[in-house]
């Protein structure tokens, strides 16, 4: 579990630390400040953020809107361009390079909040169309991606990694994952969960129990438990082949 990371592209140094201290108030991870675009494609290289906040006029070789363009040819990570006052040409070359959205300057920490988690649901939803999903009795906003899922914990959007996992229990109608730091209750049925899952690193063992198989401790000889850290969990004979066939594979 991570906190989603931010890079901060903006030359007006003052605005740029309102910003970070702003975003770090609320449990964001800012991998940087960065006041030209040319920095900022080299602190991408060496340190990926899940986000970048974009100032759409910056000095120096690259402005916001051609720094932007590089990071959607060459890492598409979501973009949102940050303005005062931006003219039509502007608008409209920023616009081709497919921005997650615009603030304008001044803005309040809820507008920029709201706009990073729509950010994500939008990323979400470009991966193989993979769809929202809501967490425990709020039915607060969770998006799972590929290789993560990003969910509200205690008041801020969470990075979960899906390696980090250990496995996933059925609780009626929702379910829990389980990880080495903390457990989420997700309002979506394990069968669910499993349709989003789709990686060979996961596997249903039981009606209720997916587990991430490298994660797997111990297993009987039978094949009819296995361990998890200080978990023992049952292997149901219907799923037990499926079980020995991807260890086999494994």
């Amino acid at each position: 579990m991570s906190a989603v990371k931010i890079l901060i592209v903006e030359d007006e140094m003052i605005i740029a630390a309102d910003i970070s201290m702003m975003l770090e108030s609320i449990g964001y991870e800012i991998t940087g400040i960065m006041p030209r675009g040319e920095d900022a494609l080299k602190s991408i290289e060496s340190t990926p953020p899940d986000l970048v906040l974009m100032d759409i006029s910056l000095k120096g070789v690259l402005d916001g809107v051609a720094t932007s363009q590089f990071i959607y040819e060459r890492h598409q990570i979501p973009v949102i361009f940050l303005t005062a006052n931006a003219d039509d040409a502007t608008f409209a070359r920023a616009k081709a390079t497919r921005p997650y959205a615009f603030i304008s300057k001044p803005f309040q920490p809820a507008d920029l909040q709201r706009a990073i988690e729509l950010a994500l649901a939008r990323l979400a939803e470009e991966h193989s169309g993979q769809s929202l999903l809501h967490v425990n009795d709020k039915a607060e906003d969770a998006y799972i991606l590929a290789d993560r899922i990003f969910v509200r914990y205690k008041g801020k959007m969470t990075k979960i990694l899906l390696q980090d996992i250990l496995y996933a229990e059925a609780d009626r109608s929702y379910c829990k994952i389980y990880t080495p730091q903390a457990e989420y209750l997700m309002s979506i049925s394990l069968g669910a969960l499993e349709e989003k899952l789709r990686t060979d690193n996961f596997l249903r063992i039981h009606r209720s129990y997916i587990v991430n198989l490298h994660k797997i401790d111990t297993i009987s000889d039978d094949w009819g438990y296995l361990g998890i850290g200080a978990q023992t969990l049952s292997v149901s004979r219907s799923f037990k082949d499926e079980l020995v066939r991807r260890f086999h594979i494994i």
